[in-house]
């Protein structure tokens, strides 16, 4: 019997793949494709996941050579320019690179870990037994396995199958039509913004909003540039094309812009979408089969906040569905996977939904927009939207920890410059225990935690293995030892052998 069937070879569901086989299990991928998907979806990762993956030794293998992961000084909330340059502590960081890149590095590191990727495998019909699951397939011999997870998207057959009810507003008043394209090159200034004769400048990786739409020009580099418009009330037949997309430009600009086709390799985009769905499971498990993703939560992509959210869903299920397997669970630990993960997706929705308020025409959004710009002034507005859009403003419940916490327990640890090794002794996906005194005692959870010197430290941290913080010592004195609290903390999480 398989451990674990992952229906879906997207980011999410080989970034499982490698945290459950970073963890000793062997799970199984199937595709319903029967090659990677050429279409270009996401530009980049936004957020916690990019450093992430730098502790998990990731970030090296997308990044140029040498590159180490940083803040970036500027992003956008609701086609407003956000400037982060002056916060004290600026989280968003940001990756440019396809997500075709992400997915081929995923599926590398994912076959180094041992992990079989099967593709043109569909899945039809699923039943669940008291201590397994069947997996239906089309065409193919049904797979058994102890659990199965839908990352299939957002379309997902596995969370209909299991008849989770995925409830949501689906709204189709509005169309977005976007495509590679070409323009003559004297319309690109020095820094990729495009200048339209009688509109002006459109800024490069930006929204810009106007009071017919809302625009955005994308010259990636060594490639085609890529120009999106979303309208409202514009109704649209047939399959998309470029005179469309040229027509639905000049609506939002108010002036003419000469697009061509495009003229370097493809694969080239040139599609249409109606509307947008805000959606979210009623339940992440459903006895033996969990949803990852898409496949739990769709939402609108305004802000690029899809990865982040689905690849640190998979690191969160990860550690504890490996746990599980292997008798190292807590008791009720693989149900802390919706308890935690779905407040992040409702905040998520709630944030893609209020940018998508912003965006839309019309002189009552213009008097909003005033309103909100002046708020953007005030430096701890754009430090709450920056938390809020990387995700630093989570703080799960660790539970009873004992008298022994700190204001780090429950966050994702901060990179610690007294600990410059961190991203290597993360890397192995093991929870960690960071200990300055070198003295503290384990107990019988000694063979599941990795016990690390930190002598640079100031208080010692037990860290789980998505760097979420579970406790943090505080100085000895008054009664207290510095370990007091850590083996209730290490009792929350870990069932020791």
């Amino acid at each position: 019997m398989i451990d674990v069937v992952i229906a879906g070879a997207g980011p999410n569901g080989l970034m499982l793949a490698c945290e459950l086989a970073l963890a000793g299990v062997r799970p199984l991928v199937l595709e319903r494709l029967t090659e990677p998907s050429p279409e270009q979806r996401a530009n980049g990762l936004v957020g916690q996941v990019v450093r992430m993956l730098d502790r998990r030794g990731l970030y090296e293998r997308l990044a140029a050579p040498g590159a180490v992961p940083g803040p970036t000084p500027r992003f956008l909330f609701g086609a407003f320019p956000l400037d982060l340059h002056d916060l004290p502590d600026n989280p968003l960081y940001t990756l440019m690179v396809p997500q075709r890149r992400i997915e081929q590095m995923l599926a590398e590191r994912a076959v180094e870990l041992g992990v079989e990727i099967r593709r043109g495998h569909q899945v039809t019909g699923l039943a669940q037994g008291e201590k397994s699951v069947t997996v239906e397939l089309h065409g193919r011999e049904p797979i058994e396995a102890a659990f199965l997870v839908g990352a299939d998207g957002g379309h997902s057959v596995v969370r209909k199958l299991s008849r989770i009810a995925f409830p949501g507003v689906t709204r189709d008043s509005s169309v977005s039509r976007a495509g590679h394209v070409s323009v003559a090159q004297q319309m690109v200034g020095p820094g990729g913004e495009l200048v339209v004769p009688g509109f002006g400048v459109v800024p490069p990786f930006q929204h810009l909003r106007t009071e017919h739409g809302l625009i955005a020009w994308a010259p990636f580099p060594g490639g085609d540039p890529l120009i999106s418009a979303v309208e409202w009330g514009q109704p649209a037949e047939g399959e998309a094309s470029l005179d469309e997309l040229r027509d639905s430009v000049g609506r939002v600009l108010g002036a003419d812009l000469p697009l061509g086709p495009p003229t370097g390799p493809g694969p080239h985009v040139m599609r249409r979408l109606f509307g947008g769905n805000t959606r979210i499971a009623d339940r992440y498990r459903a006895g033996r089969v969990l949803l990852l993703g898409d496949a739990a939560h769709v939402h609108s992509a305004i802000g690029g906040p899809g990865l982040n959210l689905g690849l640190q869903d998979a690191v969160n299920l990860g550690w504890k569905l490996a746990a599980e397997l292997r008798g190292h669970a807590a008791e009720g630990l693989l149900d802390t996977y919706q308890s935690e993960r779905a407040p992040v997706a409702r905040r998520v929705a709630m944030h893609t939904q209020a940018q998508s308020v912003l965006i839309q025409p019309g002189g009552d959004v213009t008097a909003l927009r005033e309103l909100f710009g002046e708020l953007l002034a005030q430096s701890g507005v754009r430090q709450h939207l920056a938390d809020l859009l990387s995700g630093a403003d989570i703080s799960y419940d660790m539970g009873p920890a004992g008298p022994a916490t700190g204001p780090l327990v429950g966050r994702w640890a901060p990179d610690l410059p007294a600990l410059p090794d961190l991203r290597r002794l993360t890397s192995t996906g093991r929870p960690l225990l960071l200990d300055p005194s070198g003295v503290l005692d384990l107990g019988r959870w000694a063979p599941l935690v990795d016990a690390v010197p930190a002598p640079g430290l100031d208080t010692a941290l037990l860290l789980r293995p998505d760097c979420y913080v579970a406790w943090q010592g505080r100085p000895a004195g008054a009664g207290r030892s510095a370990g007091d609290g850590l083996h209730e903390a290490l009792g929350t999480w870990f069932k020791a052998p």
